[in-house]
């Protein structure tokens, strides 16, 4: 029955997402109200930022299959404008990312009205860390996404002017 509400919501893309970021937004709400549970926010937190960088690669690392192309590293991308086209396959599909997302933020809600995860820690320390460790591997990934030339979002279909 899961699996069948699961399959009726695929395409409802910003349905879904909308309704993930409301759930999420009352998470937030509770441990800001609560004053607590900040391992579980940041350990969330920590979760979403490790799939959304899934999200962003690319299925078939180009780094990994060989760091240069003349010495005949076989790349999944193309290399100049007279290779193949081949899109842009993720690591982690958006559906996938989507119900991990949720799924974290479910158990992290209700990991917030137990009292066991309730550990003391000074939360200003781990937003801090939190923040440079979101500023480091983002900045690691958009080097990447340059060092080999892809963009992980489409917007839409390619329009040309009529002339």
């Amino acid at each position: 029955m899961y699996q069948n509400y699961l399959d009726k919501s695929t395409p409802f893309t910003l349905y879904r997402w909308v309704g993930t970021g409301v759930f999420f937004c009352i998470f937030m709400l509770r441990i800001i109200l609560a004053q607590g549970w900040y391992i579980v926010a940041y350990t969330v937190g920590i979760y979403l930022l490790n799939l959304f960088l899934a999200f962003l690669q690319p299925k078939f690392d180009p780094g990994l299959e060989g760091d240069d192309l003349e010495d005949g590293g076989v790349s999944g991308l193309p290399s100049n404008k007279d290779d193949e086209f081949r899109p842009f396959i993720r690591r982690l599909p958006e559906f996938k990312f989507w119900h991990s997302a949720t799924r974290a933020i479910t158990i992290g809600f209700f990991c917030t009205w137990f009292e066991v995860f309730d550990i003391p820690v000074f939360w200003p320390v781990l937003v801090v860390y939190w923040i440079m460790l979101f500023m480091l591997t983002m900045r690691r990934q958009i080097q990447h996404m340059i060092k080999y030339r892809y963009v992980p979002f489409s917007l839409g279909k390619t329009r040309y002017a009529r002339g």
